[in-house]
């Protein structure tokens, strides 16, 4: 039942609408109330909403056919089981029609690697969460090396960041008795030895940052007794160290990260009481230690590197010559660096094309070799092993499966290990990738994922995704959802490389940072005009998808530019951009978007941000909203405000709130399911009808 508003207040939000986006600002917020989580009345708000979209999405025709071939994708036997290297073992969490949570199993590496894997579980996440009560989520396992057979298991109670800790024994298959257990928090925590840990945690209530986030770094030993190493400042996004060790696994000392905001921190190390504070630019970030050197990423020139290049720092010297592990080049952009035993492996993107290198300190100096991989694939780095050099690889595209590669990183060997069945008829299909200009000339590539023959009249129903900050990338993947709900039935879908991404390294996406963040919601709308410049869709035909920054992308793109589409998702969305500091772990991201309370950057945020922007009398696409009850990490009140204000102007949407699975919204593959087949059915409704 769609909610009335009283007359009054219909007047009143029409009334800030029409004062404009600073007027709005100012203004107090009606829909304030919608931002307590768990009040009743807003949970009574969700729930007349969630009926309602359920009588039009569930109702549809299309939506049993849809669930029905989403669920056989979520919960496949043949799925690969994807591996975590834990010394010699390789573990994995398994979740199925019978294990909705996951077990967490492992099996032998050798067994793993020929394919004939045998199964021993580890911890029954549905069991455990029945006999206590609770829906634990598994969040992964902090192993104390070199034998990895005491681990602190990290649990989340319905899908959030937030989690448990507790210590378990591997050989014996049960959490330690007696052993260590902290309480649900957002926290980090390593092992210095068997019998201490170091853990970055709320200690005192209160004692957090402005983000939600721990700023108080600490040993913890068996007996409980604790002692401080490092304190960080309240103004902090957070605090974190990682311990630093040797060849045989004893720790060598601590990388403590204070970040200062989302993209600066302030890097030290921390050995034998002695706090050094390590000379490195701010926007740096940390990714191992390998033969005696701690492994960075710089994001900014220094000392004569370009930004983007890894460089290592001596462990016995880190105030001496930094050294040059890899610098990429004007159309790279390194996407993360992972270290085994010895070796650094770098995967990049080359023109948002994947390639894996791996580098040596050889005579002196670090050289690189291109690992032998599938051509025209992105990759990502599964897991990499601390005893030796063995590194698991993905491998995939649009419309090849993925793969998986197991690699001696120390003799340059691949060898492809499983590989995921079609999941939908990819030779009908194919891959396409243009140029599109942007409103200061900058040409924004982007990919087009279409049937073959599709004709060029305007006529195919399209899909267009962005995301475009935190310099996340976004190459092809394959989408065994998209292609089977949606590619398979005639639609086309589009990936947007727009700027605020890491598609082309930290340039692209700084030139897009706080004041200047309208050139990559123009971006945005150049590749839109684009595609229907090309004739490959056309506005009646075109919808677009993002989620949590591509939720401000979304709802700013459909705010400025109603006309260039027929269909809007906002999933897990950011969008009252005036206030996203205020709510879960918002004010972590300052950074990116400036801070509103600021008057200079509130009047460049008011100028786009899609919650004040809605006007009355504009024909706005229904928008589908929807997000995740258990997500601390976006706020759920940003979708549910958004919905409340159209509803107030009177303009058609569709709104939906998951209840469980926290900002990832995928922890329960049959929630999964109904997740992905209504979002298809709402896309064929709008863009297929």
């Amino acid at each position: 039942m769609k909610r009335q508003l009283t007359t009054f207040l219909r007047l009143f939000v029409l009334t800030l609408a029409l004062a404009g986006p600073p007027a709005a600002a100012r203004a107090e917020d009606p829909f304030l109330w919608l931002e307590d989580i768990e009040s009743p009345r807003a949970l009574e708000w969700v729930a007349r909403q969630n009926a309602r979209t359920a009588a039009v999405l569930e109702g549809d025709r299309r939506y049993p056919v849809f669930l029905q071939e989403a669920r056989a994708i979520f919960t496949a036997a043949d799925r690969i089981a994807w591996p975590r290297l834990r010394g010699g073992a390789v573990d994995n969490l398994w979740q199925d029609a019978e294990h909705i949570q996951g077990v967490w199993r492992t099996t032998g590496e050798d067994a793993y690697r020929a394919g004939q894997p045998q199964w021993t579980p580890l911890l029954d996440l549905d069991a455990l969460s029945r006999a206590e009560g609770r829906n634990w989520i598994f969040k992964g396992a902090t192993c104390l090396p070199p034998a990895a057979t005491l681990c602190l298991v990290r649990l989340s109670d319905g899908g959030g960041d937030a989690v448990e800790l507790r210590e378990y024994d591997v050989t014996r298959r049960t959490f330690v008795d007696g052993g260590f257990r902290l309480p649900p928090f957002k926290q980090t925590v390593d092992w210095l030895d068997r019998d201490t840990l170091v853990a970055a945690r709320e200690w005192t209530p209160g004692e957090v940052t402005a983000s939600g986030y721990p700023f108080v770094l600490r040993t913890l030993n068996r007996r409980g007794e604790t002692r401080d190493v490092f304190r960080g400042q309240a103004s902090d996004v957070s605090v974190a160290a990682t311990v630093l060790r040797d060849e045989s696994g004893r720790s060598q000392g601590l990388v403590i990260n204070r970040a200062v905001d989302f993209f600066r921190s302030e890097f030290s190390l921390w050995r034998d009481g002695r706090l050094i504070r390590l000379p490195l630019p701010l926007r740096a970030t940390y990714q191992g230690s390998a033969q005696g050197r701690m492994i960075f990423i710089i994001k900014e020139d220094w000392k004569g590197f370009s930004r983007g290049s890894v460089v290592a720092l001596r462990r016995d010297d880190p105030a001496g010559k930094p050294e040059l592990v890899f610098a990429p080049g004007p159309r790279q952009a390194v996407q993360e660096v992972e270290v085994t035993a010895g070796l650094v492996v770098v995967n990049l993107l080359d023109e948002v094309k994947g390639a894996v290198e791996v580098f040596d300190m050889a005579r002196g100096r670090w050289t690189g070799e291109r690992l032998a991989l599938p051509r025209d694939a992105t990759f990502q780095i599964i897991s990499a092993s601390e005893t030796d050099d063995v590194v698991m690889i993905s491998a995939e595209g649009f419309l090849d499966p993925p793969s998986l590669w197991r690699v001696d990183a120390a003799t340059g060997q691949t060898a492809r290990i499983a590989a995921l069945p079609p999941r939908f008829a990819a030779e009908g299909a194919s891959v396409a990738q243009y140029w599109a200009t942007s409103s200061d000339g900058t040409r924004i590539p982007y990919f087009v994922v279409s049937p073959k023959g599709a004709r060029k009249d305007g006529s195919t129903p399209t899909l267009m995704y962005g995301y475009g900050g935190f310099e996340i990338a976004k190459p092809p993947i394959y989408q065994p959802e998209m292609g089977k709900l949606w590619l398979s039935r005639g639609g086309a879908y589009v990936i947007a490389n727009i700027r605020g991404g890491g598609e082309f390294g930290p340039a692209w996406h700084q030139s897009v940072m706080r004041e200047k963040r309208q050139l990559a919601f123009d971006d945005f709308a150049a590749v839109a005009r684009d595609l229907t410049a090309r004739g490959l869709t056309s506005p009646r035909r075109l919808g677009i998808y993002g989620r949590s920054n591509g939720g401000v992308l979304t709802t700013v793109s459909m705010t400025q530019h109603p006309d260039l589409w027929n269909a809007v998702v906002v999933e897990s969305p950011l969008v009252d951009m005036l206030r996203y500091h205020k709510l879960s772990a918002g004010a972590s991201w300052v950074g990116e978007y400036g801070n509103p309370d600021v008057p200079e950057d509130a009047a460049f945020i008011a100028r786009y941000s899609g919650y004040q922007n809605l006007k009355p009398g504009v024909a706005y696409p229904e928008a589908y909203i929807t997000t995740n009850t258990r997500d601390d990490r976006v706020h759920p009140g940003h979708a549910r405000k958004y919905a409340a204000r159209l509803e107030a102007l009177g303009v058609p949407y569709l709104y939906h709130e998951q209840t469980l699975g926290g900002h990832s919204n995928d922890s329960d593959p049959e929630l999964n399911a109904r997740r992905w087949a209504r979002h298809y059915v709402y896309l064929a409704r709008r863009l297929m009808d």
